[in-house]
């Protein structure tokens, strides 16, 4: 072989490529892959090829919703200082993360019945359903449920967390209150809502809403808010029919590992919704 076929062959470090990691910082220490990378522990016996799968794939999840509760708590306080223009670069970033979850789905669907079959006996009852960054996020959002912080009862660190975002605003709610101290007519009902219950509609809000929507132009920061949230709450029931729609092509109607009724459970999610004046506003735009 000749030489420039060698060098078209293999790629040389450069001079100045780091190579002594014994003091240096390497990618993997900065990573902290040796932790990351042995916290996958497959429980079937015998080992179930696919169940590394399952557990890779519910381990990314977490990751990402890490990083999305920490964009959905920047975007918060961003509001609520009136730093709007940032506030819109964190829920540009949000729809990303977002986009990672609903895709990684495709990976899981590859799973079959039977193979699932195989390692479903040995994840007991842990469910995704436990999943305290998810309820995180919801609560953020806005589908607060005081019902849920019990199932993290056992979990001291989680149970706190729940329990402080039940009473704490939502993302909607800094928006709303962004809106009032600039000039906007929110009802005081909205503003001085129990936050600790779900958000509900308000009629009076939708005509505020719909003001933005019939002169774009006058209220430009407000009106791209608006649709960053829809755009938001739209992935996010992209998750949940994807989420839905794997669960029901790998077990169909069988109960869930958590003790739900499985499919018709994540069905009955879908009718849920995170800023409803946002929707409801669209028969007001002509």
């Amino acid at each position: 072989m000749s030489d420039d076929a060698v060098d078209r062959a293999q790629r040389t470090l450069e001079e100045g490529i780091s190579t002594d990691f014994s003091r240096a910082m390497s990618y993997g220490a900065y990573l902290d892959l040796d932790t990351l990378l042995s916290a996958q522990h497959p429980r079937s016996e015998p080992e179930q090829h696919d169940e590394l799968l399952f557990i890779v794939q519910h381990q990314v999840a977490e990751l990402w919703l890490k990083l999305l509760l920490h964009e959905l708590h920047s975007a918060r306080s961003l509001l609520a200082a009136d730093e709007l223009a940032p506030a819109l670069k964190r829920l540009a970033r949000v729809k990303h993360v977002q986009r990672q979850l609903v895709e990684q789905w495709d990976v899981l669907a590859t799973l079959t019945p039977s193979e699932y079959a195989q390692i479903r006996p040995f994840l007991a009852t842990s469910s995704g359903f436990q999943s305290h960054q998810y309820r995180a996020v919801e609560f953020l959002l806005g589908n607060k449920n005081a019902d849920m912080v019990r199932v993290f009862e056992h979990d001291p660190t989680a149970s706190a967390e729940l329990t402080r975002l039940l009473e704490e605003p939502t993302l909607y709610d800094e928006f709303l209150r962004y809106l009032a101290r600039h000039g906007y007519a929110v009802p005081a009902a909205v503003l001085d809502r129990d936050l600790t219950q779900p958000y509900r509609m308000d009629d009076d809000l939708v005509d505020v809403v719909a003001q933005v929507y019939a002169a774009p132009a006058e209220h430009w920061g407000v009106y791209e808010t608006c649709e960053e949230l829809v755009d938001i709450e739209d992935l996010f029931q992209q998750w949940r029919f994807r989420h839905l729609q794997v669960v029901s092509r790998v077990i169909g109607h069988k109960q869930g590992t958590g003790g739900s009724s499985g499919v018709d459970f994540l069905r009955r999610a879908l009718d849920l919704t995170f800023f409803p004046e946002l929707y409801a506003v669209r028969v007001h735009v002509e």
